[in-house]
């Protein structure tokens, strides 16, 4: 059902737990899985690149992919790309995934609600509305992750 997985991610915990679901699915259909890191084109002042600032989160794009094809590696996932984009998150996202004739988008969800969400918009949110395939989205759980701090 399934050739090729895509995880946005930015490194949070809501992508971490996301990471799962995509291992999984790409796990049981024997599917690629692509990992996507976007610098957010807010980075960039204009189409001037103020060096230093942009260095740092290549970096750390970088390094979040790494470990990514690290855990997926030890799952036994046998191909894993990764890409480091620029742009306007979800807009590199659905161009990644129309390029790369993605079958599955998986990200994670921080669950807001109400006049924050109005406001500040989600990148899963506008990639589930514009994806022309399936997203599967994996809500952020803050109540776990504090019970798992406290069983700890």
């Amino acid at each position: 059902m399934y050739d090729s997985v895509l995880l946005p991610t930015d490194g949070s915990q809501a992508s971490e737990r996301a990471l799962e679901y995509a291992i999984d699915l790409a796990q049981q259909y024997d599917a690629a899985l692509h990992v996507m890191y976007v610098i957010d084109k807010a980075v960039f002042a204009g189409d001037v690149e103020t060096g230093t600032i942009v260095t740092q989160f290549e970096q750390v794009g970088q390094s979040v992919l790494e470990e990514v094809e690290t855990e997926a590696t030890r799952a036994g996932i046998e191909t894993t790309i990764t890409h480091l984009g620029r742009g306007s998150p979800h807009e590199a996202i659905l161009k990644y995934t129309e390029e790369e004739d993605i079958d599955v988008v998986v990200m994670g969800t921080r669950g807001r609600t109400g006049l924050d969400r109005y406001l500040l918009g989600s990148v899963t949110e506008k990639v589930v509305r514009l994806s022309d395939v399936p997203v599967l989205t994996v809500r952020h759980s803050e109540r776990a992750d504090s019970e798992s701090t406290q069983e700890e």
